[in-house]
């Protein structure tokens, strides 16, 4: 069955609205803003959020958890039928992770450099990782060396995703 290109973009925002809130539950439980789902044929496999904090693992990210955890949940190692959803373009790292798992599909809301730019605006010191081992590199960037060439769509709800990171980097006085 064919999808049109209406319905897909619909999906991605349903999706993507997942991770949104993946994320603000990451915040909830102490971590960071990050969250992100896993799905495949149009059904949600898996959600991930960010960690690093309450598993005091510095890779624990929202992408590189789900992966690892999914992975090692079912058994399946090579993810090229999957579509993940992040809040935020992935990191370096992250990116890895994907072309490892030999990822099909990657959508995400606000990228790399809007991070880093709403970053220098608010708070400096609010995500743990984003000092001097913070590298603003897009995963494009990554990918293009990667023989497993992974489709990239950005900028999904990205007004309601910076709007996310706005309220995490500044908070309002309430």
């Amino acid at each position: 069955m064919k999808i049109s290109v209406k319905e897909l973009m619909s999906l991605d925002e349903r999706f993507m609205r997942l991770a949104f809130e993946q994320a603000r539950m990451a915040v909830t439980a102490g971590n960071e803003p990050f969250g992100a789902v896993l799905v495949k044929a149009d059904e949600v496999m898996a959600v991930g959020q960010n960690k690093i904090n309450t598993e005091n693992d510095p890779t624990y990210h929202a992408e590189t958890g789900l992966i690892r955890d999914y992975c090692h949940q079912t058994g399946v190692t090579d993810l090229s039928d999957y579509t993940m959803y992040t809040s935020c373009e992935p990191c370096v790292m992250c990116a890895g992770c994907m072309i490892w798992a030999k990822l099909g599909r990657m959508v995400y809301g606000i990228s790399v450099k809007q991070l880093f730019s709403l970053l220098k605006e608010g708070t400096s010191d609010v995500f743990s990782q984003e000092d001097d081992r913070g590298i603003s590199m897009p995963c494009s960037e990554i990918f293009a060396r990667s023989s497993n060439k992974i489709s990239v769509i950005g900028g999904v709800l990205e007004a309601e995703g910076i709007e996310l990171y706005q309220s995490y980097i500044s908070p309002s006085e309430e």
